[in-house]
């Protein structure tokens, strides 16, 4: 169970990776792809919009994948503590 939420986990950082680099080229947000990642990362990355822009940076995704990436490393020591 722990691998799955694992995979589930890493799956979900890398729709947030191909969702950021969506918005380095023009109208891929407009395409089916762009709406279904829209629907899937934006509801999570709403709750790091907090953090301002640094030099018109966005450095939101990269605080939201570092948590998930953390939540990754804990699931990894449950998993170990349990089996």
């Amino acid at each position: 169970m722990f691998t799955i939420l694992s995979k589930l986990i890493q799956l979900y950082m890398l729709l947030i990776f191909v969702f950021v680099l969506m918005s380095w080229f023009p109208g891929a947000y407009q395409t089916k792809l762009g709406q279904w990642l829209i629907k899937l990362c934006m509801p999570y990355l709403k709750i790091f919009r907090f953090i301002p822009p640094f030099f018109g940076l966005d450095f939101s995704p990269i605080v939201a994948i570092l948590l998930l990436e953390m939540a990754q490393y804990g699931i990894a020591a449950l998993s170990s503590f349990f089996y």
